[in-house]
């Protein structure tokens, strides 16, 4: 008798231990479908795993992910913000009645926190900055007490890493919203990079998102391109066919002034809109074409350099005319092509490019670079 309740344990404890490695198998294929742009797998997967295991959020989170990467390979379509936001409140709903029976529920705790984080991302994206930050002050302590029931958890990482980096790094790069954090704990920007760098070490389901923040807070913000490198081959090498990874793993190469390697990394994203590779859009066409022309200028190639300058300005007019929200390239696009005719003692046509900058709005300083080259031709 007491053979057989062991074995009745045993094989409970066996089944159970299934169950938990078919939900991370599950999920885990999901995040890799997702970042591999294969957007109907993902969504079969996620709507998969809320069939077999409905009183978990997961599915319902991730699937409100797959629609989260659509946007974000092309931030200029906003015809999905009111479904993501659909999505990300069913999850919070789900989150909150499983927390009213069961408040310690570290599955709803994490994934409402995650599912209020993705919510004010895409606020902020949009410039909501009210609404982003409203939601970014209320993850942050279910995030803790998720971190509390079970500080094992190295996913929210994810979470306090990105809070604590961006609460103190906004108000030194934008002083007007100090006031503002005051009513917001403080930040601090080196821990939030560690528990960034644990998470994207550690994290079950956040180490590629970790990464991501990484890659682009060492590029963007931190100057740090080798840092920012790091994290952009271990991305591209995982899910090399991710235009977004692809797109900033070129960007830090540029950054670095290595054209060597940055030059076959954008011509293959060449081969890849020429193939209409999913995510593969004119922007991504228009910068590759734009660090080519600029790569070809620099080593004095000024025919390739306009040749791909031009394809780069016709592809940038047409996203224009797509209204697409209006970026520096037209303008140094255009600069550049005048001093290639300027180079080529084309004055002329040169003088017409600089003025064509004047007719763009101000980017950075391209209307005094512009006014200068129409006062005296450009020279190496």
């Amino acid at each position: 008798m007491k053979n057989l309740l062991f074995i009745i344990i045993l094989l409970g404890f066996v089944s159970a231990q299934e169950n938990v490695e078919r939900y991370d198998s599950l999920i885990s294929s999901g995040i890799d479908q997702i970042y591999n742009l294969t957007f109907e797998d993902a969504h079969n997967t996620f709507e998969l795993v809320s069939t077999e295991y409905p009183a978990s959020p997961a599915g319902n989170f991730f699937d409100a992910m797959v629609i989260w990467w659509q946007i974000m390979i092309d931030f200029n379509n906003t015809e999905l913000d009111d479904i993501l936001v659909d999505k990300l409140d069913e999850v919070i709903d789900m989150c909150d009645e499983i927390l009213d029976d069961d408040p310690q529920n570290i599955d709803a705790l994490f994934f409402k926190g995650g599912a209020l984080g993705f919510r004010g991302k895409l606020f902020s994206v949009r410039e909501s900055w009210f609404d982003a930050a409203l939601d970014g002050k209320d993850a942050l302590p279910i995030v803790h007490e998720a971190f509390a029931v079970d500080s094992t958890n190295m996913d929210v990482q994810l979470g306090f890493g990105i809070y604590n980096y961006y609460a103190e790094m906004i108000p030194e790069k934008y002083p007007a919203v100090k006031p503002f954090m005051l009513f917001f704990p403080d930040g601090d920007k080196e821990r939030g990079i560690a528990q960034l760098e644990q998470a994207a070490k550690d994290g079950k389901y956040s180490k590629y998102e970790a990464q991501y923040f990484l890659m682009t807070l060492f590029y963007i913000h931190e100057n740090n391109f080798t840092r920012a490198l790091y994290h952009a081959n271990q991305l591209t090498q995982k899910f090399p066919d991710n235009p977004i990874f692809q797109r900033h793993l070129g960007r830090i190469y540029v950054k670095m002034g290595n054209y060597t390697k940055a030059s076959p990394v954008f011509k293959d994203v060449l081969k890849k809109v020429e193939t209409k590779q999913r995510g593969y859009s004119e922007s991504f066409e228009r910068e590759a074409y734009y660090y080519l022309g600029q790569q070809n200028f620099k080593e004095n190639n000024l025919d390739s350099s306009k040749h791909y300058f031009n394809k780069s300005e016709r592809v940038s007019r047409l996203l224009l005319e797509k209204e697409y929200k209006r970026t520096g390239y037209l303008s140094k696009i255009l600069l550049y092509l005048g001093m290639i005719e300027d180079l080529s003692g084309n004055r002329e046509e040169a003088v017409k490019y600089y003025e064509a900058v004047l007719d763009e709005k101000e980017f950075r300083d391209s209307h005094i670079r512009a006014e200068e080259l129409i006062d005296k031709p450009y020279k190496r």
